[in-house]
């Protein structure tokens, strides 16, 4: 079935609609390009389950504090460590007492990131993008940026209850499966229920955008992108008709045919690299235009997009397809056929 979109407008900041039998939808700010985040508060008991928290800014504080007086949460669940999901987790805490819930795997990436403990510090990943032939100004710019996380997740909480892939929740009067994916993020946290048939996908499924999968320093030759195709392959386990509720963009049906779209997105862009590195030895770095059609200049967007250069071409040289090699330090990519 195609995409269909069952609610046209999102609801305005500070206000709610109810998207599900007992789901409700908030969009809250950001402060980048993708300018907004979808948050999920599902009924439990007398209180809500809050899915995700928004990044910390004073405008979505604002917004909480709007809608916190009338709906008491029971807890957290975090589909991830990125800051928009995980940024209010502690602030939330102290206000309202609803505990942490999230898996191992984001729980640490947070902790090592907001620490910056090698090798999950801005040096060691600007240093990877340097070897991958990133220009030295947009290297500086990187360094001087700091460790932009910190600011967007000031303070994590102290304790959290694990989740695992498979785990059963019960919220209120339906039960969840908790379907961790990858490639995203360590160990993205998806939450499916059968009745009323709504899977809500965090940053694995998104209805407009392709989500971003990026190499990081500490798992430099990492397929990021092969775990996350395999992780879309299985939600395609799921039905067809299932509603999709993604943390960008609006809530939709198509599960199957999206899923198909991303792939194909995917397989483009590896052709094109293939095509790229085979007219010359190419670097990431070099390679930036190729992937995106524009000059990639603002440091956020340049992070996200090295890292994607770089899991593309990790998942080609995964499947043969391309080979690294050094040229005064710098790594250069090639065609498996032009080996020497």
């Amino acid at each position: 079935m195609p995409l269909s979109h069952p609610h046209a407008q999102p609801p305005a900041v500070g206000a709610t609609l109810e998207v599900a039998p007992g789901v409700h939808w908030l969009r809250m700010p950001l402060p980048f390009a993708l300018d907004h985040i979808n948050l999920w508060l599902i009924e439990d008991g007398d209180g809500f389950t809050a899915v995700d928290t928004g990044i910390a800014m004073d405008s979505v504080k604002a917004a909480w504090k709007s809608l916190l007086p009338g709906r008491h949460l029971t807890r957290q669940i975090v589909t991830h460590f990125h800051p928009d999901h995980l940024g209010l987790a502690a602030w939330l805490e102290a206000e309202t007492g609803a505990p942490l819930s999230m898996t191992q795997g984001e729980y640490l990436t947070a902790h090592a990131i907001a620490a910056g403990i090698p090798p999950f510090d801005v040096a060691s990943m600007v240093q990877l993008f340097r070897q991958h032939g990133l220009d030295a100004g947009r290297c500086a710019a990187l360094e001087a940026r700091g460790n932009a996380y910190r600011r967007g997740v000031p303070a994590i909480p102290a304790t959290f209850r694990p989740l695992f892939d498979g785990d059963r929740l019960q919220i209120g009067t339906h039960t969840w499966q908790v379907i961790v994916g990858h490639g995203h993020a360590p160990e993205h946290a998806s939450l499916y229920c059968a009745d009323p048939n709504v899977l809500i996908a965090g940053d694995m499924l998104l209805p407009r955008i392709s989500t971003n999968v990026s190499c990081y320093a500490a798992a430099p030759h990492l397929d990021t992108l092969g775990l996350y195709l395999a992780s879309l392959e299985r939600l395609t386990r799921l039905p067809e008709d299932t509603l999709v509720l993604p943390s960008h963009g609006l809530p939709f049906r198509g599960l199957h045919a999206r899923v198909a779209e991303l792939v194909a997105h995917h397989d483009a862009r590896c052709a094109e690299l293939l095509a790229a590195c085979a007219k010359r030895p190419s670097s990431a770095g070099e390679l930036l235009e190729v992937l995106f059609g524009r000059p990639i200049e603002d440091p956020h967007q340049t992070m996200f997009a090295m890292g994607e250069a770089i899991a593309h071409l990790n998942h080609l040289e995964s499947h043969g397809q391309l080979q690294h090699r050094l040229d005064d330090g710098i790594i250069h990519y090639t065609t498996t056929h032009d080996k020497e």
